[in-house]
């Protein structure tokens, strides 16, 4: 028997035997494949790439180190709350359709050599509908893994609730939600992985509670299915309604993945959410004494304003390629869209896993478009606001990168909370229970680029600019014309060196003739000092004192 009696290890053998017997068809071109043959494609069909539907075994096969999967809960129970007469028949036909007991396969596994609790819906057993064992099985594994302090990694699946059982099947929203809470403060990882179909009750429940969710291509997901919204309201749908893609563009979900990039995507997660302890950078805290390497003759203010708005200005993507390692953007704010002029994810710093948040104004015209030349709406804000509430769960260090004219002022960001989203970042950074380095790399445009520089440390860039608003903004306002934006940024005093007199920053970073292609790579090298610096010097705080060491150093303003 395997840990607490849960179950044995899968064998290999075990699973020749279900591959051999299997047969998949491809649900676009209908050719059809031997299972092991499928499974060594990763049931991508060979002659046109459709995703064909995986068993939930091999789901946990796929991405699991071989013979690591030791499945849990997997006795076959009855639950037949309405004694629904064809109900037992149809739990039979799926059992031997499927080979498994239930909708549902969890255990515990090796990813990577990391240690995992992972589980995986079948849509060949009733459309991986979810009944009361379902349920039952997903919040023990849960469970289990909250006494066993170990992440969750789910496939999940379905067509939604399970109709033979009415509101027993409900429930199990309820019940699966509850446990994927107590998991989650416990400070452990869920991640969620969103295969076709996700619909219904699973969707509304645990599919889209994991604290980074990702989707296969193409997948439907949604809550309502397609022929219920229009039937119901007779609302014309836009084309690829409820796809994976769709989710992605409407910020709810962090990425999509390819089946053949899944198993390095989920052991980067896996390796990204250890225990703190496994990340803290030892020896001796090196000193970056920034100011004292200014050796440019001080450029005036309107100088600076021009560098700032340059498109060959190094970016927050070139600061965190030449500093961070294995970057990967999470996507979203889980409520309306993915604001592309706002940029956050995971990467390493060394062995250190960190999270990194910024501004992107874009280098060409068609990328600014698509950026919003930098200023963000409010859920841009709200992603940067969910990635450092997700980073402050995990104790991984938060660095922020400013470049941005402010935020943006039209009618759909008012429409959505402008000033409520900015407010609520501002009051969420000033609470984090996590370190927090914020630098100033180019504009720092008003209340648009304060909503993610309240950090316990505050530098900028020896050529950059932090100001109440833009000169031209302060002219109108002032001498009621643009035309002497001019004169208004020198009266502003914007510079970094007026900045660092007034106390308003903690360090200058020297430029060394201009933060561009030629310059970047010294510059990220004398950050990567100060950075490592600024790590050690927060890694043996209390997350109190890393919270009150903020406060005080905003309170004496």
């Amino acid at each position: 028997m395997g840990i607490f009696g849960l179950g044995k290890k899968t064998s290999e053998k075990e699973l020749e035997a279900r591959l051999k017997k299997l047969t998949v068809v491809c649900p676009k071109c209908k050719a059809e494949e031997k299972g092991k043959h499928a499974f060594s494609q990763l049931f991508v069909c060979e002659k046109c790439g459709a995703y064909m539907t995986v068993g939930a075994r091999e789901r946990i096969h796929m991405v699991v180190d071989k013979g690591s999967f030791e499945p849990w809960f997997n006795e076959e129970e009855e639950s037949n709350p309405l004694n629904h007469a064809e109900y037992p028949d149809k739990l039979k036909a799926a059992r031997e359709k499927s080979g498994n007991t239930e909708a549902v396969t969890v255990g515990r596994a090796k990813l990577g050599g990391y240690d995992v609790v992972i589980g995986a819906c079948d849509a060949n057993f009733m459309m991986g509908s979810m009944g009361r064992i379902m349920g039952e099985r997903i919040t023990k594994a849960f469970e289990q893994a909250t006494k066993m302090k170990l992440p969750v990694f789910l496939f999940c699946c379905s067509g939604g609730a399970r109709m033979q059982e009415g509101i027993v099947s409900l429930m199990q929203m309820e019940k699966t939600s509850a446990a994927v809470k107590r998991h989650s403060n416990a400070g452990l990882l869920y991640c969620a992985v969103l295969t076709d179909p996700t619909m219904g009750g699973v969707t509304a429940s645990f599919a889209m509670l994991g604290d980074i969710i990702l989707a296969e291509p193409g997948a439907r997901i949604g809550f309502a299915g397609p022929r219920v919204i229009q039937q119901t309201i007779r609302q014309t749908l836009p084309q690829g309604f409820q796809t994976a893609e769709f989710l992605l563009q409407h910020g709810m979900i962090d990425g999509i993945v390819e089946r053949k990039e899944l198993r390095d995507s989920l052991i980067y997660i896996a390796k990204t959410h250890l225990p703190e302890e496994s990340y803290k950078i030892k020896g001796s805290i090196p000193v970056a004494s920034f100011n004292d390497q200014l050796a440019e003759k001080q450029k005036k203010p309107w100088e600076k304003i021009k560098m700032c708005r340059s498109r060959d200005r190094a970016s927050t993507m070139d600061y965190i390629s030449h500093i961070f390692t294995d970057f990967r953007e999470l996507h979203g704010d889980r409520l309306f869209a993915d604001d592309q002029a706002m940029v956050g994810g995971l990467a390493f710093f060394g062995d250190r896993p960190v999270t990194v948040i910024g501004e992107v104004r874009g280098k060409s015209l068609e990328e600014s478009v698509k950026r919003n030349f930098g200023m963000p709406k409010p859920e841009g804000y709200r992603k940067a606001v969910r990635l450092m509430k997700q980073a402050e769960k995990f104790k991984r260090p938060i660095i922020t990168f400013i470049n941005t004219p402010g935020a943006f002022c039209g009618i759909d960001a008012e429409e959505r909370g402008q000033g409520e989203a900015i407010a609520r970042s501002i009051m969420e950074m000033s609470d984090l229970k996590t370190p927090v380095l914020c630098v100033l790399i180019g504009e720092g445009g008003s209340g648009g680029a304060l909503a993610t520089a309240v950090g316990n440390k505050v530098w900028m860039m020896e050529n950059s600019t932090y100001a109440i608003l833009s000169p031209e903004g302060y002219s109108a306002i002032l001498y009621k014309t643009e035309d002497r934006a001019e004169e208004a940024a020198k009266i502003m005093k914007l510079t970094a060196q007026d900045m660092y007199d007034m106390r308003i920053i903690d360090r200058i970073i020297p430029e060394l003739g201009g933060a561009n292609d030629e310059t970047i790579a010294r510059i990220a090298e004398n950050m990567k000092v100060g950075i490592k610096e600024f790590i050690m010097t927060y890694q043996n705080m209390s997350r109190e004192e890393i919270v009150e060491d903020r406060y005080q150093r905003f309170r004496k303003f």
